[in-house]
């Protein structure tokens, strides 16, 4: 049986001032997980600094990227600032990474050399994954270099790296390369065709990835969807009726993550469609959480 789990994103807009109470309300009220995306023209948090901050305040809570942009960073970097979480917070670092930001304005913030975006992924995906997993790295590639190098002791639970994205080249990367994929802006059968695209490009790759390591991103937006929204679910996937990708009530948004746990997902980001967090974590605490196992 698949492990079903329901984390939580904040609500768009939320600025550090509302931040810097909301993990302890959280693992207060009993949520599974808190994920932050990388939003940098906004008043959102930064997500490494944020899960620094939310992992500090509390035992319990799992953090995550929801998600956070890896080409352009360099990796060694990367991979230091997540073994520095995973050691202060054993089992409760979640990263996920993605190709570019999901807002055009800010792609020049995350270089790398004109239409090479996907190569540096893929090279910056391997040497990260070798960073977390060996104590003495070696490494000779088209976009990175590095020699013996070693950050320090590594947790002794193996750091999962999961990657977004839904365009077939990021489904075969994630099969090649990743542990997990958490989706968005997907109706069920189309999460369900990503899901065995993954699998099929890990075997491809002789390896396998956890049949409970696939999940999606759900917005709830029971006060009419927001232009925002509607904009994003038709530049994410057009032609789709906007409610197969949104839910517009709470009895549809346990509707789609029961379609979805049936396509085969297992774990589950809710984001808010509007800013009244207070109400939004008291209707998903009812009508979502009971769906965990």
């Amino acid at each position: 049986m698949l492990k079903i789990r329901l984390g939580v994103a904040p609500a768009a807009g939320t600025g550090p001032a509302e931040f810097a109470g909301l993990a302890r309300r959280l693992e207060d009220a009993g949520v599974d997980s808190l994920w932050l995306s990388e939003l940098v023209y906004s008043p959102e948090v930064d997500p490494m600094i944020g899960m620094a901050h939310a992992l500090a305040r509390t035992s319990k809570l799992k953090v995550g990227t929801g998600v956070a942009i890896l080409p352009g960073r360099h990796p060694v970097l990367v991979a230091k600032q997540l073994l520095t979480l995973a050691g202060l917070a054993p089992k409760r670092v979640l990263p996920v990474f993605g190709l570019r930001p999901a807002r055009t304005a800010e792609h020049d913030l995350f270089p790398v050399p004109p239409g090479r975006r996907a190569a540096v992924f893929d090279e910056s995906l391997i040497l990260l994954r070798r960073l977390l997993e060996e104590d003495e790295v070696s490494f000779d590639g088209e976009f990175f270099q590095v020699s013996e190098v070693g950050l320090g002791p590594r947790p002794a639970k193996r750091l999962d790296v999961w990657l977004g994205g839904s365009a077939p080249a990021a489904l075969r990367r994630t099969g090649r390369l990743a542990d997990g994929w958490l989706g968005s802006f997907l109706s069920p059968a189309q999460a369900r065709d990503a899901r065995l695209a993954i699998q099929e490009a890990a075997a491809e790759a002789g390896r396998e990835i956890e049949e409970d390591h696939f999940g999606l991103s759900l917005a709830v937006a029971e006060h009419g969807v927001p232009g925002e929204l509607v904009a994003a679910a038709a530049r994410r996937n057009p032609g789709v009726p906007v409610t197969d990708l949104v839910a517009t009530s709470w009895a549809e948004a346990r509707r789609l993550v029961e379609q979805h746990i049936e396509a085969g997902l297992s774990k589950f980001v809710i984001r808010p469609g509007h800013g009244d967090f207070e109400n939004f974590l008291e209707k998903f605490q009812a009508e979502l959480v009971p769906l965990q196992n």
